[in-house]
């Protein structure tokens, strides 16, 4: 008799038992499908939570959440949390290498990525007074993306709104624009190559989605820091970043 009532005892605590079970392996199945979920490299408008080289909250380490990024990305994000160099505010990398946009909050975690049209032409610099020059007066080889590191707000030109990253130079992020109608600029924003991808006089240009869900949302009612990559001049030489003693980037430098 004490074993029937042992086995009808053990029996109702595996059925009290079995939905709590159940939940916790839910919930262990949606975590490790969540991290599994790799972040999309043309437009991540939200990156899915993700372990990366950087994690969140570690000190001096911005947190791509798994998105692929160029060394030159990284080094200038860890670079701008260990030095606070966005004092406080939200940022983005611009790598014209890979023609590549990334959107980071005040505490240096990625909210979005996605590719970009830029300048045309090649170079780290603007021409003198291009900003009050007529766009048909831009030669080819003027039309360059300047790098440096520039205080963003969002605003309007003649026709939308956009983020002025360089108002005196007429430099601006802003949803893709159809353009001339041979720069096909739709096509060249799918393409795979970042060669492709140089077309504009200058302004980054980025798909629409991701400037209204990503760009809009992260600036409205603030400011932002903008840091343009060199493809030219080293970031060491265009953000003052500090050098260890064999000429590379001391990561460990406030």
């Amino acid at each position: 008799m004490e074993n029937i009532r042992l086995s009808l005892m053990l029996a109702m605590l595996a059925v009290l038992a079995s939905p709590a079970l159940a939940s916790a392996h839910d919930a262990s199945s949606l975590a490790a499908a969540s991290e599994s979920t790799p972040v999309g490299t043309e437009t991540s408008v939200r990156a899915a939570p993700f372990t990366s080289s950087s994690p969140a909250g570690q000190p001096g380490r911005a947190n791509f959440l798994g998105e692929i990024a160029a060394p030159d990305a990284r080094r200038v994000a860890d670079w701008v949390m260990a030095s606070d160099d966005n004092k406080g505010l939200p940022f983005l990398i611009i790598d014209k290498i890979q023609a590549k946009v990334f959107v980071f909050n005040s505490a240096g975690q990625l909210r979005g990525a996605t590719v970009a049209l830029l300048g045309k032409a090649h170079g780290d610099d603007t021409v003198p007074g291009i900003g009050s020059r007529k766009l048909s007066t831009i030669r080819p080889e003027e039309r360059t993306t300047p790098a440096g590191r520039f205080v963003a707000a969002l605003g309007h030109d003649f026709q939308q709104d956009i983020l002025w990253i360089d108002y005196d130079a007429s430099i601006s992020l802003h949803r893709v624009i159809k353009g001339a109608p041979g720069d096909h600029r739709l096509q060249r924003l799918a393409s795979a190559s970042p060669l492709d991808r140089r077309i504009s006089y200058g302004c980054v240009n980025v798909p629409v989605k991701f400037y209204d869900d990503v760009v809009v949302e992260t600036l409205t009612d603030t400011t932002g820091i903008v840091y343009i990559l060199p493809e030219i001049r080293t970031i060491q030489d265009v953000f003052s970043m500090p050098r260890g003693p064999d000429g590379a980037i001391d990561q460990d430098a406030p």
